[in-house]
C-alpha cells in the first residue's frame, strides 16, 4: 500500500482524504485503473496552496468587514442610548468683557475704607458711632464743662469688631469660583437643615418653587401647584395674604437683596419677617457697607441669617453679563465696548429672581419657577402698584438666560462642567 500524501507540506493523510472527496474532487490525486495511488510531482500541490491562500485571504477581509459592522452598529446603539449633548462653542470675546467688573476697583477702594472706619458721606452710616442704641449721655457724669458725658455701649465694639470681621472675610472670597456651584448644599442647605433639627445631608430638596413677584402670577392659580413642593423660596418680603390662590402659603426661604434688611434695621429689633420668625433668610450684598446692617440683625434674629458666598455672587454677575452683552451686541449692531454707557456698567446688576433660581439649581432635584416674566397688562410686581422696571438690570437677558435653563442648559457659560443643571419647568 502505498504512502499517503502530506507529508512534505505539514499536512496529514486523513486531511488530504478530506480534501479530496469532499471539496474539490477535481484536485483528488489520479488513480490508476488498478486501484493504487499513483504519486504525482511535487509541483501538483502548489496550486492547492495558491487556492487555500486565496481562500484565508477571503475569509479573513469577510471577518473583518463583519466585526467592523458589528462594533457600529454597537456604536450607534450606544450614541442612541446616551444622547449626551454637546458642549456649545461659547464666544470668546463675550466671555472675556463678561468676566471684566467694572466697577471692582471702586468696590475695593470702598471696602478699603470701610475696615478703616471711614464711611465718607453714606447718609446714617456716616454717624454710625453716634448711634443712640450705642451711646447714652449721663446726667450725673459731668465733662468740666458741665456737660454730660457721652457714654459708649460696649455693643459698639463688640458690632464694630464684627463688621470687619465678616466683611474682610467677604471681600477675600470675592474672586470667580467656577465650583461654587457644587458646593451650595454645605453652603446653604447645610445651615437650614441644622436649624430644624435635621441631619446634615449631601442629598438636594427634592423639588423647589421659586416664586417670583411679577404681575402675571394674578393671571393664574398655582398656589396649591406651589405648596406642593418640598420647598418653597420666596423674593423680597412679598407679601403672600389675600394672595394664597395665586401664589401659596408655603415658604421655606425667603431670599432678599440687603437692601430689604437695611429697611428692616431701622425697625425695633430688626424685625424682617413676614413669612414667620422660624423661617431661614439668604441674602446678597448689594453693597458692602450693609454688612453693617447684617452685623446688628443677625444677633435679634431666631433663625438663620445667610449671606451668599462672594464667589457664588461674581458667578451671577458674569452669567447675567454674558447674556446682556450677547443681546445688546445682537440688538443694536453696536461694539460691546459701548455695553457699559447703555447699561451703567459700575451699577449693572443681576436680579434677586435670578439669583434664587441659581440657588435653587444648586440645591434642589427639580426647580419650578412661577411669576418670571412680565406682560403690557399686569403690574411690575403683584402686590405693588409699581409698573416700571429697574434699570439696574437687563430682565431681557435674564428672560434668555432663563429660557437656556429649560432648553439648552449645556450652553450656559461659566458654570463648571462637573455640575449637573437639574430639570427646569417654567410656569408661565
Amino acid at each position: 500500500m502505498p504512502k499517503p500524501l502530506g507529508d512534505e507540506d505539514g499536512s496529514d493523510g486523513h486531511s488530504s482524504k478530506i480534501c479530496r472527496f469532499y471539496l474539490w474532487p477535481y484536485l483528488a490525486t489520479p488513480i490508476n485503473t488498478s486501484g493504487e495511488f499513483v504519486v504525482p510531482m511535487k509541483r501538483s500541490v502548489r496550486p492547492l496552496f495558491s487556492i487555500l491562500l486565496l481562500i484565508v485571504f477571503a475569509v479573513t477581509l469577510s471577518s473583518r468587514n463583519v466585526v467592523h459592522q458589528s462594533l457600529g452598529s454597537a456604536e450607534l446603539d450606544t450614541n442612541v442610548l446616551v444622547q449626551i449633548p454637546p458642549r456649545s462653542v461659547l464666544n470668546a470675546t463675550l466671555l472675556k468683557y463678561a468676566a471684566i467688573d467694572i466697577g471692582e476697583a471702586q468696590s475695593k477702594q470702598e471696602i478699603e475704607q470701610f475696615l478703616e472706619g471711614n464711611f465718607g458721606s453714606l447718609g446714617r452710616y456716616r454717624t454710625f458711632a453716634t448711634w443712640r442704641r450705642f451711646n447714652h449721655r449721663d446726667i450725673r457724669a459731668r465733662t468740666s464743662m458741665g456737660t454730660p458725658l457721652l457714654l459708649r455701649s460696649p455693643n459698639f465694639y463688640r458690632y464694630w469688631l464684627d463688621f470687619r470681621r465678616v466683611l474682610h472675610d467677604w471681600a477675600r472670597n470675592k474672586r470667580f469660583q467656577p465650583e461654587i456651584m457644587s458646593e451650595l448644599v454645605q453652603l446653604v442647605k447645610h445651615p437650614i437643615d441644622k436649624y430644624n433639627g435635621l441631619v446634615d445631608s449631601d442629598k438636594r430638596y427634592s423639588s423647589c418653587a421659586i416664586v417670583g413677584n411679577s404681575g402675571i402670577l394674578l393671571k393664574s392659580d398655582y398656589g396649591e401647584l406651589i405648596d406642593s413642593h418640598e420647598v418653597v423660596i420666596r423674593l423680597n418680603n412679598a407679601r403672600t395674604e389675600g394672595y394664597e390662590g395665586k401664589v401659596g402659603s408655603k415658604t421655606s426661604i425667603s431670599f432678599v437683596n440687603s437692601n430689604i434688611l437695611h429697611l428692616c434695621a431701622r425697625r425695633e429689633g430688626c424685625f424682617c419677617h413676614p413669612y414667620g420668625v422660624n423661617v431661614p433668610i439668604v441674602m446678597y450684598i448689594c453693597q458692602p457697607v450693609h454688612f453693617l446692617d447684617y452685623t446688628i440683625c443677625n444677633s435679634s434674629h431666631k433663625a438663620p441669617l445667610l449671606v451668599t458666598d462672594a464667589g457664588f455672587d461674581v458667578l451671577c454677575a458674569r452669567i447675567v453679563k454674558y447674556y446682556s452683552l450677547k443681546r445688546f451686541v445682537e440688538r443694536t449692531g453696536k461694539s460691546l465696548e459701548e455695553w457699559g454707557s447703555a447699561h451703567d456698567g459700575s451699577m449693572f446688576h443681576y436680579s434677586s429672581g435670578m439669583q434664587a433660581i441659581m440657588l435653587a439649581l444648586g440645591i434642589c432635584d427639580k426647580v419650578s419657577i412661577f411669576g418670571y416674566g412680565k406682560s403690557d397688562s399686569a403690574k411690575h410686581h403683584y402686590h405693588t402698584n409699581q409698573k416700571a422696571e429697574l434699570h439696574l438690570h437687563d430682565y431681557e437677558a435674564e428672560y434668555s438666560f432663563y429660557h437656556d435653563l429649560v432648553e439648552r442648559p449645556q450652553v450656559i457659560p461659566f458654570i463648571s462642567d462637573n455640575f449637573k443643571i437639574p430639570p427646569v419647568v417654567m410656569y408661565q
